[in-house]
């Protein structure tokens, strides 16, 4: 995975975490009278371009919805497929991942995918668990209400009601690990304006961003601009202007 220059009119900001909801995959081969399985191919290579840029832009934790709950009602075909090119690209990109520092982790389910899929799953988390320089987090069988609800329940038995151990425990039913920073840029291609179920307690206070662009043409400057766009925007949490920017 080969790191390359983006242009330099984005500022980085330290820490940023940004979520991408990777759509327009089927629709963008469809429009080239292509299988909807060459699209998802296609945004393999979108996913590379946008991770091999991310550090650079002050990105340090990348989640990225690669396959939801309700993509199960898909055709099977297409449901094999997705499966198949996430298993190449964590097998194909962990060594290089190792080696730059990404650490690479699925959240979500890990029951219903292919036993395959759950391995090297296991196997580039282990390699890339050193990693340091950006966390890279691919969503598979995830669904936030699901997330929430499971650790909801879990929540029955604690001692401590606190937001903080609520994303804890949060973080341990999705396989995350210690859970993740809240989201602060949530970008979605392919013109769609809908959170579609994707880190709904972690997208709080998200800034949203959504680009026209289906996954498959979505360059790096493209995300250099998304996040030049959120670094120009006013965060205020609730607050008075003075008291967000103390």
């Amino acid at each position: 995975m080969a790191i390359r220059t983006v242009n330099s009119f984005v500022r980085p900001s330290p820490k940023l975490h940004v979520a991408i909801l990777l759509d327009g995959n089927g629709r963008w081969a469809a429009s080239r009278g292509l299988a909807r399985s060459e699209g998802h191919r296609a945004g393999v290579a979108a996913v590379r371009r946008s991770v091999a840029t991310a550090s650079s832009l002050g990105i340090s934790t990348l989640s990225l919805y690669a396959f939801s709950s309700d993509n199960w009602g898909r055709p099977a075909g297409e449901v094999s497929s997705l499966f198949t090119l996430v298993e190449g690209f964590l097998k194909n990109d962990a060594e290089a991942c190792a080696v730059q520092g990404i650490r690479v982790r699925a959240i979500g389910r890990r029951d219903r995918i292919p036993a395959s899929l759950r391995d090297a799953i296991e196997t580039v988390e282990r390699i890339t668990a050193g990693g340091r320089k950006l966390e890279l987090r691919i969503a598979v069988d995830y669904s936030a209400r699901d997330a929430i609800l499971r650790a909801a329940c879990w929540m029955m038995s604690s001692l401590e009601i606190t937001q903080r151990e609520f994303a804890r425990r949060l973080g341990e039913v999705t396989h995350a690990g210690a859970s993740a920073p809240d989201v602060d840029l949530l970008i979605r291609t392919g013109g769609e304006r809908r959170l579609s179920d994707f880190l709904l307690w972690e997208c709080a206070y998200a800034e949203l961003f959504f680009s026209p662009k289906m996954w498959p043409e979505f360059e790096a400057d493209d995300l250099a601009a998304a996040v030049s766009d959120f670094l120009s925007r006013e965060r205020r949490f609730g607050r008075l202007p003075e008291a967000a920017a103390s």
